[in-house]
């Protein structure tokens, strides 16, 4: 299957939470930050034709978004997330 997002939406794939620290140590679950940066996966047909907007942001461009934006979606036993535009923050290059 296939998420093809309407309206001003862009689909984004969670990054995974970091399980070990620098020094190595082992995280357990409840002491793992949520993240908050993810790629690009699919973008509107509404945000690609806006001239202001369709430059910005690009399939395979990792993100920043708001933390608790979006509607989380599992397809194919993959998480995704379906956020507005304007919740993605920054793009990290």
């Amino acid at each position: 299957m296939e998420l093809k997002p309407i309206g001003d939406r862009v689909v984004i794939k969670k990054a995974e939470a970091e399980k070990t620290t620098q020094s190595g140590i082992v995280l357990p679950e409840s002491a793992q930050e949520k993240p908050v940066y993810a790629e690009v996966v699919a973008i509107s047909e509404d945000i690609l034709n806006d001239e202001k907007k369709k430059d910005s942001l690009s399939v395979g461009d990792k993100v920043i978004y708001s933390q608790y934006a979006g509607t989380e979606v599992k397809l194919d036993d993959t998480d995704y997330i379906v956020v507005k535009y304007v919740d993605i923050l920054a793009v990290v290059k």
